[in-house]
């Protein structure tokens, strides 16, 4: 009789592998967006959090009171505002200076992934997180739990095929250690189509654009590329590892020549 341990662990070790766990919260903290959906019930605020702000959008079914209207325009800049019979739409970029720690700051310490947006209503904040393995979600929660009410609304495990592309690292942590130099460079070489197949500009083309030398120029170039991919590069794999496809043949002895996709 064959003895199926080694084929059941093999199982279990590749089906580990294959997964991911997504689990879904809401807590309570003192955080002045939450405090607002606690006051306005029909309120929601969606959050984004940028390098140094956060962008909100509000919106509400209801009409608006004068009252609710002045304590969105205390919350920052209004970039766009509107109220008619489907109700209130309003988006502002708030400064993070006012804001103590932020709980990103524990996700990241737990290896979980942050998928925003941060939805507060009726007084909660919601928040969803991807993690590799489930000990850290339970580490994460155990945490939180300690200084705020929390709430777990769903825990699953989730094939790593099923993650959408969609599920992008915030903006800043793209961006993390880029200088101004790096990111104007970088922007200089996209709006020009630098990236573009066939190229549209040259490095010589681009360096001219500006008032640094050519060597100088490629120097923030490259530097931009090669932070932003390693600072991409857990996305990166997020997005791939589910697959056992080897489109570019990286497992054979010998490269064949093909044409480029």
């Amino acid at each position: 009789m064959q003895d199926m341990t080694g084929t059941v662990n093999k199982f279990e070790i590749e089906r580990s592998r294959m997964s991911l766990y997504e689990a879904s919260f809401r807590l309570k903290h003192e955080c002045p967006y939450r405090e607002i959906s606690e006051r306005y019930p029909d309120l929601t605020i969606r959050e984004w959090y940028l390098s140094d702000c956060q962008v909100l959008e509000i919106s509400s079914a209801g009409a608006p009171t004068d009252e609710l209207l002045e304590e969105i325009e205390e919350i920052g800049t209004v970039l766009h505002e509107s109220v008619d019979d489907s109700g209130l739409h309003v988006v502002t970029q708030s400064c993070l200076c006012s804001l103590e720690g932020s709980i990103l700051e524990r996700f990241e310490e737990h290896d979980c992934l942050y998928q925003p947006p941060t939805i507060h209503r009726q007084g909660w904040e919601h928040y969803t997180v991807i993690a590799f393995d489930e000990s850290d979600v339970r580490a994460l929660l155990r945490e939180l739990e300690a200084d705020r009410d929390i709430e777990l609304l769903s825990k699953t495990a989730i094939a790593e095929q099923a993650i959408p592309h969609s599920m992008l690292a915030p903006v800043d942590q793209l961006f993390e250690d880029l200088t101004d130099r790096q990111l104007a460079a970088l922007q200089l070489a996209l709006e020009h189509g630098y990236y573009e197949q066939p190229r549209g500009t040259s490095l010589r083309e681009l360096a001219s654009q500006t008032s640094v030398a050519r060597s100088t120029y490629e120097e923030h170039l490259r530097k931009a590329e090669n932070k932003l991919m390693a600072n991409a590069g857990t996305y990166l794999r997020l997005v791939t590892s589910g697959s056992g496809a080897d489109p570019l043949g990286t497992g054979r002895a010998e490269p064949s020549e093909q044409h480029a996709d």
